[in-house]
């Protein structure tokens, strides 16, 4: 029976998509993908209709996944990165469920993941950092209040903030209300793509280190002492491989 898969695309790069998804692009009849944040080189080869979904509505995305599956075709909802993230896909899920039209959801490598493999680094580290959140600055979308930057700060644990670096300033001076200015910042622009830039600095000089090299959008944000792991030794080490560390694999 025809129905709507959502797929995660992936940061950027083509072969970061799942055996499960590209397999799924290939004998799909109709795919919608969200625009210049998708790889077109995912596209090569296909026999799908396909449609850009960053000048359309909700409305009119429902409209083509039902025609589609009433029609008996197999549609692909394309999305970047992984969709459990900023990917918008509870709206479309939601309006689905109404029509009775079956769907289902591929997970992804969200560009938070590539952007830690591009730096080389774990994101948790024993000691140091433990918990990791995901969050983005309050923009034309609201955040609740217990969830504004200057809120997660006081953590200090390692945050990756979305979305958010077009208000750089903002994000600077609430993330310095918990953290202390000399932790360290790393921004990833366009992560996995061929034009993929990373930045360095410190929390204190975040928006001239942005500015300087003109960041203005698709970039992620990281913060957190963690992130000194990739760029010297912490000298701290996990208990799993620890020699006088017995489990019960290992006694």
């Amino acid at each position: 029976m025809a129905k709507v898969y959502f797929i995660g695309a992936g940061p950027g790069d083509p072969e970061l998509i799942t055996l499960k998804g590209k397999r799924l692009i290939e004998r799909a009849d109709v795919i919608i993908y969200a625009g210049s944040l998708v790889n077109p080189a995912l596209f090569k080869g296909i026999k799908a209709e396909v449609f850009d979904s960053s000048g359309m509505t909700l409305d009119e995305m429902v409209r083509i996944m039902k025609d589609s599956v009433e029609n008996g075709k197999t549609v692909v909802r394309l999305h970047t990165g992984d969709t459990s993230l900023y990917s918008a896909i509870s709206e479309q899920v939601e309006r689905l469920r109404e029509l009775n039209i079956k769907y289902e959801i591929i997970p992804g490598v969200s560009s938070a993941m590539a952007g830690a493999a591009i730096l080389g680094q774990e994101l948790t580290i024993p000691e140091i950092s433990q918990t990791v959140i995901f969050t983005r600055m309050e923009g034309r979308t609201p955040v609740p209040e217990t969830e504004r930057l200057r809120e997660l700060a006081k953590h200090r644990s390692t945050m990756v903030i979305f979305l958010s670096v077009g208000l750089i300033e903002k994000v600077r001076d609430e993330l310095l209300e918990g953290y202390p200015e000399d932790t360290p910042v790393v921004v990833i622009e366009r992560a996995t793509w061929p034009d993929e830039r990373v930045v360095r600095g410190k929390l204190k000089d975040l928006t001239k280190v942005v500015r300087e090299i003109g960041i203005k959008k698709t970039a992620l944000i990281y913060v957190g002492e963690a992130l000194r792991a990739s760029e010297t030794s912490l000298k701290k080490e996990s208990k799993l491989y620890n020699k006088d560390f017995r489990h019960g694999y290992r006694r």
